[in-house]
């Protein structure tokens, strides 16, 4: 049985990585799929464990070849999705977590409609640049940056399937995870996963 595609998206500083770590740590059979960026890596970042960090002209080679499930230019940067990330997982029947911006989430529902995407919200803007900040490791011109970004990203929230405001960090995780969970309950996934079963229940031939 074929896995579900879920994509999380956030302006910067939303808390993102921190929901989706939390709930990847109780949530068996979902796997995050590690992005690729042109960007230098931040302090305590390590290569194929938060970014596949590679240069511009290695990114922009890969693009050529069609590599990426969906790229896009961010803040200077490029960062993308691999197929090789996403279909042998899914095909496996792994479900699969997108960390991505709106962009990539327009291109991914794209080719692949049946995702299921979650936005995330500050609970203030004041909240969002201080949470920037207490990072302690952009400059004041790329917070800047993010700041002037950050209200066109969150202008495209309606594009997803689900929203969380994350002002609860514990419940964020929790309305985050219900979401997987939910997923996993729909019509056409468990007709797939109990077919047998099904059609057991339903068959005339049975004894009572």
């Amino acid at each position: 049985m074929r896995g579900t595609l879920f994509i999380v998206a956030a302006p910067s500083g939303a808390g993102k990585s921190s929901i989706v770590n939390a709930v990847l740590k109780d949530t068996p059979g979902i796997a995050l799929s590690i992005s690729y960026t042109s960007r230098a890596p931040r302090p305590g970042e390590r290569h194929a464990q938060h970014y596949h960090f590679i240069g511009a002209d290695e990114f922009q080679r890969m693009i050529a070849a069609g590599d990426f499930f969906e790229h896009a230019l961010v803040h200077g940067d490029y960062k993308g999705t691999a197929r090789q990330s996403v279909e042998p997982q899914l095909a496996a029947g792994l479900d699969v977590l997108l960390e991505i911006d709106w962009q990539g989430a327009r291109q991914v529902r794209e080719q692949m409609p049946d995702a299921l995407s979650v936005f995330i919200l500050p609970p203030s803007r004041h909240a969002l640049e201080t949470r920037m900040r207490s990072r302690g490791q952009d400059s004041e011109e790329t917070i800047a940056l993010r700041l002037s970004a950050a209200r066109e990203e969150m202008s495209h929230y309606a594009e997803f399937d689900f929203l969380i405001v994350n002002d609860d960090f514990e419940a964020a995780v929790r309305e985050m995870q219900s979401i997987f969970l939910a997923s996993r309950q729909r019509i056409a996934v468990q007709s797939e996963r109990h077919a047998e079963l099904i059609s057991a229940l339903l068959s005339e031939d049975q004894k009572r």
